[in-house]
Parts: C-alpha cells; structure tokens; sequence
C-alpha cells in the first residue's frame, strides 16, 4: 500500500490514466438486457466475473486466500451463481494503484467482465471509483477497508469486508472496559491512511468508553524494520495496554520486537485482527502468545456455517480458513443471491438487488447486513493461544455489533 502522502497524487494521476481509456466504452451495450434471474438465467449464458487480487508482491498471500475463497463457492454450487454458468477471468491487482487499477481497468473494458470482484488495497478501491461508475459495473470488494470506498454515492461499489475504523473502533471501546485500559493506552500504527483511519477508529472507541490515551505514534510505512525507538517510548509513556494496526511483514517484525523488547508482560498488546490473521500468526511464533484483537471473522468460530465452511477449505486449500477467504467467499454468496432475484446483469439491476437482500443468514462469520454499502456485523475479540501444531486465535468473546462507521 501507498504512505498517506503519496496517495492522493497517485490516485489523482491513476485515475486520469484509466479514464483516458475510458472514453470509448459503450455502457449501454455492455449492459445485459437479460429478462430474468433464477432459473431463467441459465437461457441466458454464462456471466464474466472479473477477479481482480494481488498474485505477485507482498499481497500475494492474501490474493491466495481470497482466490481459494471465491472457488470454494463456486465448487459448492455447481459453478454457477444465480443460476449462471461463471466464467472467471483472474487479474493480478498487485501492490497498489500503480497496477490494480489498469488491472481492473483492462478486466471492464477488454475483458468486457459483467461484475469486478476482489482488492486489497484501499488505494486502489479509491482509485477505480469514477471508471466503475463510467462503466456502470458492479465491483465487489473483498478486501479493501477505507472508510471512503463505499456509501450511499458510490451506486456500483458494494462491500463485503469492513471498514479501518469499525475493526478498531470494537477493540478500542473493549479495552477501556479492562483492567489494562483503565491504566491508559498508547495506540502504535503505520504511516499510511488504514493506519491513520484505524488510530481515529481507536481513540473514538477507547475514549467514548472512558479510556485516556497516553501517546501515539505513527511508524513509516514499509521501510521500518527496527521499532526500538519506538516501543522506547512505548515503555516510558507508563501505558497500562497498547494497540497497535500492522499487517503483513510489519506485523511479523512489531510482535517479534515488541516481545523481544519485554513489553508484553508489561503492557499487553490489543490490536485489530489483521495484526495475527492468516500467515503473520505463523511467522510470528510464541511472540504472539496472549495478543487479543477484534475481527468479524476467526477460524474457530463455533456456529454451523462456520464448521462447514473451515472444514472445506482446510481440505480444499490445505491450510486454515482466514478473513480473506470469508470476505471473497462472501462476495460470491450475495452475487449469486442478487443474481438469482436481478432481471439482468447490468450494475443498475444487481445493486438494486444487492439493496433488497436483507440479513445474510448463512456466512460463516455470522449473521450480517449491508449498511451504506457495507457490512454491519459482529466484532470478535479473539486472544493468541497455542494449538495442536503452532498458533490460533481463539474466540474469547462477542464484541456487539457494529456499524461501518460506528
């Protein structure tokens, strides 16, 4: 992802790039006139979805999940969605704008995909708001968790994942309720937007229950491999808990330090689940004993959706079910259920049934509803623990639940 600084330069310029393209798209004709969904739409062909998620770069991971989430589904539904046969077409999101958003851009206009599903980087998701609208396309993003993506404007862009300060906004009013909490928090995150959203979401949260914060600091994004200067300060601030948003390699070498530092048995470490989901959790070893975090999703979780779910993909992708997997299998179980109620597949038609869809009964992170685009859905507080060959996250307790904005 982008440092906050250069994000809205970037976004400014991709944009300019992908509308220049834009031109000669025909909305009218790309949209399908088809009469029916259900069983009718099996008379009308097959629909195009394009799959836009990082295959190369440090997101890669993430894109493995979210790719194994999404055939998943399909393989449980006969490889249809809304009655359809699915055609995929797989598109390498990458890093960041610099190529998620020619990737979508090419997945719309020459791949002529009826529906975008997938990103993970919220710079991106920004970056392709005015070519999705151009298009009149449906994008379903799994991933992405900037506040801005959606909303009652954004008519084409429909989320199935969560929002920076949702996640933290949870664990920030849990931790004012603690014992740790009431002894003062110092909030810890990356230099970038997600990092700048979730410190907001943090603060709102900790400070509405009651909590004062004893310090902040923002780490520079990506090239901060050495945190000692800053868990220094950490240490002196007298911090009774920390929380601390960090994904990825930053994520492996924060909680390796932070223990290696001496600072978890001084001030336990709260976060937002990302800090120990899916492979971190592995790299970062006995380092993350006891961590707690908030997240809409653990493997663990008991409910039956869940059991099903996590069975399936451990013995179809032969590893532990994540958050990123839920998310993209997510977007294929409401696209094949506003498929099943739409006339048609043009943008207009399916975010007039994504509208229509109600709860979400039957995911494997629980029950759930869009709200402004995006989920209103239970927060989990999970706790490190080890398990039967390394590592889980275990479901200490239900959180509520939250709003995209809370």
């Amino acid at each position: 992802m982008f440092g906050k600084r250069g994000v809205q330069a970037f976004i400014a310029c991709a944009v300019a790039v992908a509308m220049a393209g834009c031109g000669s798209v025909d909305t009218e004709s790309a949209e399908d006139t088809g009469s029916g969904g259900g069983a009718a739409a099996e008379e009308q062909g097959p629909i195009k979805v394009g799959l836009v998620i990082p295959q190369s770069g440090v997101y890669a991971p993430l894109g493995e999940d979210m790719k194994a989430g999404w055939e998943l589904y399909l393989s449980q539904h006969g490889g249809k969605l809304g009655g359809r046969e699915v055609e995929t077409v797989v598109a390498d999101e990458g890093e960041g704008p610099d190529t998620g958003v020619p990737a979508l851009q090419k997945t719309i206009q020459q791949d002529q995909a009826d529906v975008v599903v997938g990103l993970v980087n919220s710079a991106t998701a920004l970056g392709v708001k005015d070519l999705v609208t151009s298009s009149k396309k449906l994008l379903l993003v799994a991933n992405a968790g900037a506040n801005d993506i959606t909303g009652e404007d954004t008519k084409y862009i429909w989320r199935t994942s969560f929002t920076n300060e949702q996640v933290a906004y949870a664990i920030g009013k849990h931790l004012a309720g603690t014992e740790d909490g009431k002894k003062g928090a110092y909030a810890i995150a990356a230099d970038y937007a997600a990092g700048e959203e979730a410190i907001a979401g943090f603060k709102r949260g900790f400070q509405e229950g009651g909590g004062k914060l004893v310090g902040e600091a923002k780490t520079p994004f990506g090239t901060t491999q050495d945190f000692q200067p800053f868990l220094s300060k950490i240490r002196s601030s007298g911090a009774g808990a920390v929380y601390a948003f960090y994904a990825g390699a930053e994520a492996v070498s924060f909680v390796k330090q932070y223990s290696e530092f001496g600072l978890a048995d001084r001030a336990p470490l709260y976060g937002s689940g990302f800090l120990t989901e899916g492979g971190v959790l592995k790299a970062q070893g006995k380092a993350a004993a006891g961590i707690r975090t908030s997240l809409h999703y653990a493997t663990a979780l008991d409910n039956p959706a869940n059991t099903e779910f996590a069975k399936a993909y451990e013995e179809a992708a032969g590893r532990p079910a994540t958050v990123y997997a839920v998310q993209t299998w997510d977007a294929a179980s409401v696209l094949d259920k506003a498929l099943a109620k739409a006339k048609g597949t043009s943008g207009d038609e399916l975010a007039t049934a994504l509208e229509g869809l109600g709860e979400i009964s039957d995911s494997p992170r629980g029950a759930w509803k869009f709200e402004a685009h995006s989920p209103s859905q239970d927060m989990y507080l999970r706790e490190v623990e080890a398990a039967e060959g390394g590592a889980a996250n275990t479901v200490v307790d239900t959180l509520g639940n939250f709003a995209p904005k809370p």
